[in-house]
């Protein structure tokens, strides 16, 4: 999905969503924001993987959108810190349903799983 998605008036509500969130990292950044302020090394820790310039494109996308805050401190050397808006926050609470949603289909899939291993063993 593209960026230009996110913007277009022409298109559905939940495709305007979709492509502010779009992406590998956006929603695990909104998870770890949700958790309160934190500077951009601190976002990366706490998700492995996620590189500099991959964290870098995505808080200015997510800035841009309105959905994180950048504050710049004056100190030496410059402190960066991120934090959700209230508006990032409003999509944070949009999403927790269907965040529920996905956990229960995560149930779903391990039982399943689980059951063809037994059925396996049976046999």
């Amino acid at each position: 999905m593209t960026r230009s998605r996110a913007q277009d008036p022409d298109v559905c509500g939940v495709t305007a969503a979709v492509a502010v969130i779009d992406g590998k990292w956006k929603t695990a950044m909104l998870w770890v924001l949700e958790g309160g302020p934190h500077r951009p090394g601190e976002i990366r820790r706490l998700l492995p993987g996620l590189t500099e310039k991959v964290l870098t494109q995505a808080l200015r996308e997510m800035e841009a959108d309105g959905l994180v805050h950048r504050e710049v401190h004056d100190v030496r050397p410059l402190k960066t810190v991120y934090s959700l808006t209230a508006f990032g926050l409003d999509l944070c609470t949009a999403l927790a349903p269907l965040s529920d949603w996905g956990h229960r289909r995560l149930d779903r899939l391990t039982a399943g799983r689980a059951a063809a291993t037994l059925d396996q063993q049976a046999s």
